[in-house]
């Protein structure tokens, strides 16, 4: 357990949707779990009318961020490592391009958490823009970062996935881990079979994604399970200025063509979907 400022001893800090505990957990048949994993987690036929109650949460939880974020004018999703240190040139990159994406008119969306998300949301409320944060309970302790002026934190992974997708005109990928490639590709998927209208999905840091993209071309092109066009829905780049013309360029097509897919779209008319 860490210490406060003070030298005394933090109690530990957990977060259940809105209910927020600290200290020993009152129901010790939690500890150490999440609600995704209770829901996931099926172990006896008492769940399946458990399952039934839990429908009213997760519609709670859709209510509770549309209601949230409905009023946003126009925002951009940012993803990227919790593990980015502060003095990393990431995090720098990340500060940047919060700031250009603020002074373009869009909100930053983050998981609002710490490292590259810390950084996309300082430098949007650094720069007098709309900072977003959507945390997800996790079984250790985390906040949401200083920097976020919005925010709601999540039970559920898919309700804050949902709300990732609907309310951006971008997704953003800095480098990161497991997660951000989990958004990463749930992106690409989507634009892919057309499930949303196509936007723009840009990853950030060259030196870092160099292997991936070489890997998706020379191994899953080659072998056929993704088609030649399919790369074509990726964006590479170093530089923020740039970020911030592709979406702006992206925007400018979808509202000449009606909010649908600009000509040219490379996407399949009638894309497979993997099991």
């Amino acid at each position: 357990m860490s210490q406060s400022d003070d030298g005394r001893r933090r109690r530990p800090i957990r977060h259940r949707g809105p209910i927020t505990t600290r200290g020993a957990e009152t129901d010790p048949a939690m500890d150490g779990t999440t609600t995704d994993q209770r829901l996931l987690d099926r172990r006896s036929r008492l769940d399946t009318h458990n399952d039934t109650w839990r429908v009213l949460r997760i519609q709670a939880e859709f209510v509770e961020g549309f209601g949230l974020l409905a009023e946003l004018h126009r925002a951009v999703s940012v993803f990227g490592s919790a593990r980015t240190p502060r003095d990393s040139a990431y995090y720098e990159a990340a500060v940047q391009l919060g700031a250009a994406l603020a002074d373009a008119g869009y909100a930053v969306i983050t998981g609002g958490g710490p490292g590259t998300m810390e950084a996309a949301n300082k430098g949007a409320c650094d720069a007098g823009g709309v900072s977003v944060g959507l945390g997800i309970e996790l079984p250790f302790e985390q906040e949401l970062n200083e920097w976020v002026d919005v925010g709601v934190l999540f039970r559920y992974f898919f309700v804050r996935k949902t709300m990732f997708v609907k309310y951006a005109q971008a997704f953003v990928i800095l480098p990161g881990g497991f997660g951000t490639l989990d958004e990463l590709f749930e992106a690409l998927t989507l634009v892919q079979t057309r499930k949303v209208t196509r936007f723009p999905v840009i990853l950030f840091g060259s030196s870092y994604w160099a292997g991936l993209i070489d890997w998706i071309r020379d191994t899953m092109v080659a072998q056929g399970t993704v088609g030649p066009g399919d790369l074509e829905l990726l964006h590479l780049t170093d530089d923020v200025a740039e970020v911030v013309r592709v979406i702006q360029a992206a925007d400018a097509a979808r509202a000449q063509n009606g909010n649908e897919a600009p000509p040219g779209d490379p996407v399949p008319d009638a894309a497979p979907v993997d099991d």
